[in-house]
C-alpha cells in the first residue's frame, strides 16, 4: 500500500447484519475519526445518510420498482439499504441476508449463485461471494461520490473479519474486496478492533482505567457470530502491556439465532395444523422478529408488538396472519435460553443435533454462557498464568455487538461472569457505541500501524501444523510449522523436513490449526486430536516444466500483513527460488485414513506398467487377460480390500499408461474398469481434484472400439465412479452426450434406437443419476423423463433408484444448494407412491431418498408427506435403515453410502 499517495485511513466493519465505514484524514495531527454516513435508499424514491448500511439485498420482481423509483447502485438492479429490509420484511424469498455466515459455509460453492436462500426459480440469486462484494462496492461508489479526489483505491483500508474465521474464510474476505476494486487492503480482528477503539478513547487513561484487571474477555455477539478473544494484561512502568492470548472458534450464533428462536414462537402461532411455514415466509417472519426483539429489549420498550405474516399474490393483504411477541417472551428467550445463569463447568452438548435454517448450519448449543466456558477452558493454562492463580475466569470484561444495546443482556454477562468469580464482578469497559465501534476501531489500528504504536501485540493467532505420516496407523501427527504468536513478517523454515515435488505434479499439503493452549516451537511433531486441531483447506502447488525433474524444497511459514497464513516452497539448492502454495478456497470436507503402502507395491506396480507401458507388445497377450488376478495375487486381496493410497498408486501407473490403453479391445477395456475402480468416488483423498482433472482430458478422445459392448459399459462406468470429482461443466458435457438416449421421446428414433443397443441404456442412466452437480433443470428434465419411462413395464430397476439419487435431499457429493426443490419431490413421491414397493423395493428406496430429512426448510418436504412415506415404508417391511432415515436427520452408514453411491467406497476412505 503506498501510504504517501492515501490521505485517509478508513475502517470497514463488513457485518453480518449491517456494514459500518470509518475513517480519518492521514494530515490530521489530532487523527480525529470520522462516522462515515452512507448514503442509501430508505424508502422507495428517498435517499438518505445513515450511520449503517443493513448488509442485506433485495431482488425486486421484473416491473416490480420503476426506473426511477431509487438508487439502485448495483448493476444487476438490486435494492441495498434500508429500503431492502423494508421490503424483505413485506415479501417472500427476495431477501439476501447473512453473507458472511455463508463465507464459512463449507457444504455450498461460495461462488455459486445461491441466495436468496431458498427461493424459487423466479427470483434471480447471487453467490455469498458477490453479496459481500455488493456491499463493498456501494461503500466504494458512495464514498468516492462525496470524495471525489481521494479514490478508496487508493487510502489504506482495514476490513474486519471475526478472529474465529480460518484461512478460507479470511482469503474469501480478500477476494470480495479485490471484486469490489479494492487490490490492497489489510484484515483485523473484531475483538482486537474493538479494543483499539477503547484504548483511543481511553488514550492518557489507560493504566486507571484498567486499574487492577489483568485478563481481558472481549465478547463480540454479532448478527451471526460469537467471537471471543483472551487479552492479557501486564503492567507496565507508563501503560499496561496488552497481549492477545487466545481466540475462540468459529461459533456461529448470534443475535441472528434469537430472532430464529422468536420466529419459530409466532410460527407455532400462526401455522394451520401441522404444517410449516416456507422458507420465504419464514424469512419475512424472522425480519418482523428482529425489528421487534431490538424494540422490546430497548429501555422505553412496550409490552409487545404485533407479528404480521402477509398472504401472496392476490391474497397479500386478505390472506394476512397476525400474532404478538411480548417483551416477556423475548427477555426469556433472550437470556434464559442464550445467557443462563450456567457454572463454569457446564460445557457445550456436544450430543445435540444443529440447527439448520435458511440453509446455515448453527450451533448446536444455543447457550454462549457454555461456549464462553468451554472457550475459556480451552485457554486454561494462558489464564491462570495471566491472573497468577489457579482461576480461569477474566477479571474485565469488554461487550461488543448489536444484542449489547440491551441493558439486561449486559447486566446477565455480568452476573454470569461474577459467578464464575466467587461473587467477584469483573470490570466492565463502556462501549457506548457497539454497533460502531469495530470501524472506529478499525481506524484506530490503521492510526497505531501509521504511528508504529502498536498496542496489542500477540501475532498469530492460532499454531499451525503440517500432518505427517509416520506409519503409524492409530495416532495422527503433526509437524509444527508456525507456533501461535508469530509476529506479522516472520519466517519459520521447517530445517529438517524436505519434500521432493515433482514438476507437473501437485504436492499436497494437509495442514491443521490449533488456537487453544500449547507453547509449541517449529519443527515440534505432536500428536493430533479433533477436539483441539482443526483441518483446514487444502494447500496445493504444481511446478510447471518439463516432466521427470524433482525439486528438492522445504517448506517456509510467514503470518502475512493481512493476517492470512503465507506458505512457501524453498529450493534446497537454491534459497532465491520460492513458489507461493495457495489456499484451495473451501473444497468439501473429507478425509483419508493414513495408511503404510505395502511392501509388494513396486511389483504390483510393474504388472502395470508390463501391460500398460512403452515396451508392452512384447509382452504375453494373455497378461492383459490376467492382470486383474495377478494384482490380487501380488497385493495377497481382493481387490475390494485394496485400501485408499494403493489404489491411488496403482490409478497413478495406470494414467501414466494411458496412451496405450489402445492397443487392443481388452488393453481398453480393462484399463477403463481397472482406472474407475482405483479412483472412486473421484474426491476425498489427497490430489484426487488434480488426478480428476488428467483423467478429463482423455474423454474428448472418447471410446476406441465402439463396437465392443462391454468397452461401452466400463466407458460409462468409469466416468459414474469419479463422478464426484468432476465440476459442473464436465457433468453437463456428459449429460449432453446421454441425454439423447434417456429422453423417451429422442429414443424412439430410428438412428438412437440402434446405438442404444450397443451403448447400454442401463449405465447411462446410472451415470445420469451420479451427475449431482448438474442445474437443477436438467435434474428436472431428467426425472420427467425416468418418470415417463417407469410408467411402462420393462424399465429396468435401476431406474428408480436413479430417480431417488437425482432428486435426493442429501447429496452424495454435490451441493446443497444443488438439490431440486420440495415441490418437485412432492410431485415425483406422488407417483411413487402409486407403485408396489414390495415387488419394487428399489422404489421405495427412491422415496426414502426423496423423502430423507435434512432438517432444512429450504431441501426438507412436507411433514405431512414424509409420514405417509414413513407409514408406507413401514407396511412393506422396508429396511429399518431407510425408515430411519426418513424418520429423523441421521449420517449414513457404510452399507448406506454403499447403497447410494451404488458399489462400496475404497477401504480407509471416511467421507464427511
Amino acid at each position: 500500500m503506498n501510504k504517501s499517495t492515501s490521505h485517509y485511513l478508513v475502517g470497514i466493519d463488513l457485518g453480518t447484519t449491517h456494514t459500518v465505514v470509518a475513517y480519518a484524514a492521514v494530515n490530521d495531527p489530532n487523527k480525529q475519526i470520522h462516522l462515515f454516513e452512507i448514503p442509501q435508499l430508505i424508502a422507495l424514491g428517498e435517499v438518505a445518510a445513515r450511520p449503517l448500511l443493513p448488509s442485506v439485498r433485495y431482488h425486486p420482481a421484473d416491473g416490480e420498482l420503476s426506473a426511477d423509483a431509487g438508487f439502485l447502485t448495483q448493476q444487476d438492479g438490486a435494492v441495498l439499504g434500508e429500503a431492502a429490509r423494508l421490503l424483505g420484511a413485506k415479501s417472500h424469498g427476495r431477501l439476501v441476508t447473512s453473507a458472511k455466515s455463508w463465507l464459512s459455509h463449507t457444504a455450498v460453492d461460495h461462488t455459486a449463485a445461491i441466495l436468496p436462500w431458498g427461493s424459487d426459480e423466479s427470483v434471480f440469486k447471487v453467490s455469498p461471494l458477490e453479496a459481500s462484494a455488493s456491499y463493498l462496492r456501494h461503500v466504494r461508489t458512495v464514498w468516492e461520490q462525496h470524495f471525489i479526489d481521494a479514490p478508496l483505491n487508493k487510502q489504506q483500508v482495514v476490513i474486519t473479519v471475526p478472529a474465529s474465521f480460518d484461512e478460507s474464510a479470511r482469503s474469501l474476505t480478500l477476494e470480495a474486496a479485490k471484486m469490489a476494486g479494492l487490490q490492497d487492503v489489510r484484515l483485523l480482528e473484531e475483538p482486537q478492533a474493538v479494543c483499539y477503539d477503547w484504548l483511543r478513547r481511553h488514550a492518557g487513561s489507560i493504566k486507571p482505567s484498567l486499574g487492577d484487571s489483568r485478563l481481558l474477555l472481549v465478547c463480540d455477539v454479532g448478527g451471526g457470530t460469537t467471537d471471543l478473544t483472551l487479552i492479557k494484561i501486564e503492567r507496565g512502568d507508563d501503560e499496561p502491556k496488552l497481549t492477545r492470548i487466545g481466540v475462540g472458534d468459529h461459533l456461529m450464533l448470534g443475535g441472528d439465532n434469537i430472532d430464529l428462536a422468536l420466529a419459530h414462537l409466532a410460527e407455532s402461532r400462526l401455522r394451520v395444523g401441522d404444517k410449516k411455514l416456507s422458507t420465504a415466509d419464514l424469512s419475512q417472519l424472522l425480519e418482523q422478529c428482529r425489528i421487534a426483539k431490538e424494540r422490546l429489549l430497548a429501555d422505553d420498550a412496550p409490552q409487545q408488538l404485533p407479528i404480521t405474516l402477509l398472504g401472496g399474490g392476490s391474497k397479500l393483504i386478505g390472506g394476512s396472519r397476525s400474532t404478538s411477541i411480548t417483551g416477556e417472551e423475548v427477555r426469556q428467550i433472550a437470556l434464559d435460553g442464550f445467557l443462563p445463569l450456567s457454572t463454569l463447568q457446564e460445557l457445550p452438548d456436544k450430543k445435540r443435533s444443529g440447527v439448520v435454517e435458511f440453509g446455515l448450519p448453527y450451533a448446536a448449543e444455543p447457550a454462549i454462557s457454555k461456549h464462553i466456558a468451554a472457550f475459556l477452558h480451552l485457554h486454561a493454562q494462558a489464564a491462570k498464568t495471566a491472573l497468577a492463580d489457579e482461576s480461569i475466569a477474566p477479571d474485565a470484561l469488554l461487550l461488543n455487538g448489536g444484542v449489547f444495546r440491551s441493558p439486561a443482556l449486559v447486566q446477565r454477562i455480568i452476573e454470569l461472569l461474577s459467578r464464575w468469580r466467587a461473587g467477584k464482578p469483573p470490570l466492565l469497559l463502556n462501549n457506548q457505541h457497539p454497533e460502531l465501534a469495530v470501524a472506529y476501531g478499525a481506524v484506530s489500528y490503521a492510526i497505531a500501524r501509521l504511528d508504529k504504536k502498536i498496542k496489542i501485540g500477540g501475532g498469530a493467532a492460532r499454531s499451525y501444523f503440517l500432518l505427517v505420516d509416520d506409519g503409524d496407523k492409530q495416532i495422527r501427527r503433526g509437524v509444527c510449522i508456525l507456533p501461535k504468536g508469530s509476529e506479522e513478517g516472520q519466517e519459520v523454515l521447517l530445517n529438517d523436513r524436505q519434500f521432493a515435488l515433482r514438476v507437473g505434479q501437485p504436492v499436497r499439503f494437509h495442514l491443521l490449526s490449533s488456537s487453544g493452549d500449547g507453547n509449541y516451537q517449529p519443527g515440534e511433531i505432536v500428536d493430533i486430536d479433533e477436539e483441539r486441531f482443526h483441518s483446514l483447506p487444502p494447500l496445493a502447488v504444481a511446478f510447471e516444466g518439463q516432466e521427470k525433474v524433482e525439486v528438492a524444497v522445504q517448506l517456509l511459514a510467514t503470518y502475512s500483513e493481512v493476517g492470512t497464513l503465507q506458505l512457501q516452497c524453498v529450493s534446497v539448492a537454491d534459497d532465491r527460488q520460492r513458489w507461493d502454495v495457495e489456499f484451495q478456497i473451501r473444497k468439501k470436507a473429507a478425509t483419508a485414513v493414513s495408511t503404510e503402502l505395502p511392501s509388494q507395491l513396486p511389483q504390483a506396480l510393474e504388472k502395470i506398467q508390463a501391460v500398460f507401458g512403452a515396451k508392452s507388445k512384447q509382452i504375453d497377450p494373455q497378461a492383459v487377460k490376467t492382470l486383474r488376478a495377478d494384482l490380487e495375487k501380488i497385493l495377497a486381496a481382493p481387490r475390494g480390500d485394496w485400501p485408499t493410497p494403493v489404489l491411488r498408486e496403482l490409478f497413478g501407473a495406470l494414467l501414466e499408461g494411458g496412451k496405450y490403453r489402445r492397443r487392443s479391445e481388452q488393453h481398453e477395456r480393462l484399463w477403463l474398469s481397472l482406472s474407475g475402480f482405483c479412483l472412486r468416488p473421484g474426491f476425498g483423498y489427497p490430489l484426487d481434484d488434480w488426478r480428476v482433472e488428467q483423467l478429463w482430458k482423455l474423454y474428448p478422445e472418447g471410446l476406441q472400439f465402439v463396437n465392443e459392448k462391454q468397452n461401452w459399459t466400463e466407458w460409462w462406468t468409469l466416468w459414474r465412479r469419479v463422478a464426484g470429482g468432476l465440476n459442473t461443466e464436465a457433468q453437463q458435457r456428459i449429460f449432453k452426450d446421454i441425454a439423447k438416449f434417456i429422453n423417451p421421446a429422442a429414443a424412439r428414433q430410428a438412428g438412437v434406437a440402434k446405438q442404444l443397443a450397443m451403448r447400454g441404456y442401463e449405465d447411462m442412466v446410472r451415470l445420469a443419476a451420479a451427475l449431482e452437480r448438474l442445474p437443477v433443470a436438467d435434474k428436472i428434465q431428467l426425472g420427467g423423463w425416468l418418470l415417463k419411462r417407469l410408467e411402462k413395464a420393462g424399465e429396468p430397476d435401476s431406474s428408480w433408484w436413479a430417480l431417488g439419487r437425482i432428486g435426493g435431499r442429501i447429496l452424495f457429493h454435490g451441493n446443497n444448494h444443488d438439490v431440486i426443490a420440495p415441490a418437485i419431490a412432492a410431485d415425483w413421491l406422488a407417483q411413487l407412491l402409486k407403485a408396489d414397493w414390495k415387488k419394487q423395493p428399489q422404489a421405495g428406496f427412491a422415496a426414502t431418498l426423496l423423502a430423507r430429512r435434512c432438517d432444512d426448510r429450504a431441501r426438507d418436504i412436507d411433514d405431512d408427506l414424509r409420514l405417509k412415506v414413513l407409514e408406507k415404508l413401514k407396511q412393506t417391511k422396508a429396511a429399518v435403515s431407510w425408515q430411519e432415515m426418513v424418520a429423523e436427520f441421521k449420517q449414513l452408514d457404510e452399507s448406506q453410502e454403499k447403497q447410494i453411491f451404488g458399489e462400496a467406497l475404497p477401504p480407509g476412505l471416511r467421507l464427511i
